[in-house]
């Protein structure tokens, strides 16, 4: 099912899932209002360590998936045919046993992803969602007009590229695997990794470039 620039929707969603993640909220919630209270906490602290795992501990599992398809072509291959089993031959597999789909920007078509009814997200390799993920404006919005939402990212693309919007469920979940930039040839997975940002794996970014990553 297609719409606008290319919208894939196959949501037959069990939530439990995300009720127990938001139980598990609420209840760190209550324990940090406590903390606080006590005196025991600095609130700018913990968001200091969210925001930590949102970008930069939590993506690293993706991080390492992407420069291995960069720098390994029968990696990506297999990725493309079997992401599930690809991904879990690295050690990361999903809490739930849902599964991947890796999707390949090109020059030509660039991926977007979203989940239209909550916030499914590749806990396994992208770890906590950022908040705008789970907003409704951009679930609402990424669909509808995916090329604005990209511009209040950052990401202009030209008028010829065609945007692919891909809605996560709870049994599959996707995995940009953004376009290796041009002029890391001789860089290696280590080094290629540091280009890879959380929002390129979700689509909202591209990788940086080499200049850019120190």
């Amino acid at each position: 099912m297609q719409h606008d620039d290319d919208h894939h929707h196959d949501h037959d969603h069990d939530h439990e899932h995300d009720n127990r993640f938001s139980e598990m909220q609420a209840r760190v919630r209550a324990l940090e209002t406590v903390l606080t209270q006590k005196g025991l906490i600095d609130p700018a602290a913990i968001d200091a360590i969210v925001e930590t795992y949102e970008t930069k501990i939590g993506p690293r599992n993706g991080v390492r998936v992407v420069a291995k398809a960069w720098t390994e072509p029968d990696f990506a291959e297999w990725l493309k045919r079997d992401a599930t089993a690809a991904i879990a031959s690295l050690g990361y597999t999903g809490r739930q046993g849902e599964h991947m789909r890796a999707v390949f920007n090109t020059s030509d078509t660039h991926n977007l992803i979203v989940c239209t009814l909550c916030s499914c997200y590749p806990w396994t390799v992208l770890g906590l969602p950022p908040v705008w993920y789970k907003a409704p404006p951009y679930r609402a919005r990424a669909v509808i007009d995916p090329r604005g939402v990209l511009a209040e990212f950052g990401v202009t693309l030209p008028e010829t590229m065609k945007i692919r919007v891909w809605d996560s469920t709870a049994e599959l979940r996707y995995l940009v695997i953004p376009e290796r930039p041009d002029g890391t040839e001789d860089l290696d997975a280590a080094q290629l990794a540091d280009l890879v940002t959380r929002d390129a794996m979700i689509g909202t970014g591209l990788a940086r470039l080499p200049e850019m990553a120190r």
